[in-house]
């Protein structure tokens, strides 16, 4: 019988290394499963993860997938270090897009800049708001914040589809389900000519920087690692455990909120059903791939972006299926887990054990 025996001290050096393992793990099994498929391996992992980077064009829109996933992690992070189980960076961005789009309509003929700032800022807002309401259930009642989290999920995407089914629905747009284009008041500016990155992407580095300060330099980031660590050992320190839990899910809430109102005053430019094709699900895989560190959230987020990216031009070039992007997802965080537990634990059999005894 196999059996798991914890290592009396994991390899630091293998802590940091497991992410790429698992990297050149999930490549070598999509090459498999490409051969499966009947496709060319070479090919299909050039056009999965090479050419979406061929030009100027694909670099931009690398940025723009990779900005939302990057806002959603960092956030999770702050959460994750801390012990606190937030799942529902998907409602908060979906719950920070439809906030935000509710106020820019309400300019649709705005220039001014002033407009963005306050679209901006009741996006976060929103999502904050949201995060805040498992903040209430957990510190109040100890409800299960991965529980309440994700169901909160499924009520932001309910409400997000009855928002463009119903009031925020265009008058003028033939029946589709979506709001009216924002004004240019209300719509983040591109950074790039030839390209749809905007602004956002440079809020998400701004947020890395932040995020690296608060957790890495400041005593508040200290007693949030001592809270996520040893939950007893920061209540007999005296450490606020409610007020940090509430200032995580708040921070996390934020930055995701945030994310959904860059996508739809960003990219999009509208309110639509699908503003995220799961961001922030693909974010919680971001933010353990990435050790929970801002740097390693930043490499992580790059990657995932171009998971993306390359599963929809191997989709259009190669007609492979479109929930091959989920699968590469998949297999990254199983041999991300993988690779963590064999780190953590040694594999042992009951015929070594005998032989063990035996000599003894």
């Amino acid at each position: 019988m196999i059996k798991l025996q914890p290592r009396r001290e994991p390899s630091t050096l293998m802590v940091y290394l497991s992410p790429v393992l698992a990297g050149l793990l999930t490549l070598i099994t999509g090459a498999i499963l490409f051969v499966a498929l009947g496709y060319n391996p070479l090919t299909a992992l050039h056009t999965f993860l090479i050419a979406p980077l061929a030009d100027s064009h694909g670099v931009s829109e690398w940025l723009v997938k990779a900005s939302p996933i990057l806002m959603c992690a960092i956030g999770l992070a702050v959460a994750y270090r801390a012990n606190i189980w937030n799942i529902g960076a998907e409602g908060q961005l979906l719950m920070g897009a439809l906030v935000g789009s509710a106020v820019a309509l309400q300019f649709p003929e705005s220039e001014s800049k002033w407009t963005l700032v306050l679209v901006i800022i009741c996006g976060a807002l929103a999502g904050m708001f949201w995060a805040g309401i498992a903040a209430f259930l957990k510190t109040q009642f100890n409800t299960n914040e991965i529980l309440t989290t994700i169901m909160l999920n499924y009520i932001a995407l309910n409400l997000l589809q009855y928002a463009v089914h119903g009031p925020l629905k265009d008058p003028d747009g033939y029946s589709f389900p979506e709001s009216a284009p924002f004004s240019a008041g209300a719509t983040l500016p591109t950074l790039m000519d030839d390209g749809r990155v905007h602004i956002g992407f440079g809020l998400a580095l701004i947020a890395v920087l932040l995020i690296w300060f608060l957790v890495r330099k400041s005593f508040l980031g200290f007693q949030m690692k001592v809270m996520g660590m040893e939950a007893k050992a920061a209540k007999f320190a005296g450490y606020p455990e409610k007020r940090l839990t509430w200032l995580v899910l708040l921070i996390s809430g934020g930055l995701a909120g945030l994310a959904g109102v860059s996508e739809v005053t960003g990219p999009i430019g509208q309110l639509i059903p699908n503003v995220s094709p799961w961001y922030g699900y693909a974010a919680i895989i971001v933010a353990f791939l990435g050790r929970l560190h801002p740097m390693g959230i930043l490499a992580a987020s790059l990657l995932m972006a171009l998971i993306y990216l390359g599963g929809e031009l191997a989709q259009i070039k190669l007609g492979t299926p479109a929930a091959l992007t989920l699968l590469f997802q998949g297999m990254l965080l199983f041999y991300l887990l993988a690779c963590d537990v064999l780190i953590r634990y040694r594999l042992t059999t009951t015929i070594s054990i005998n032989f063990a005894r035996g000599a003894n």
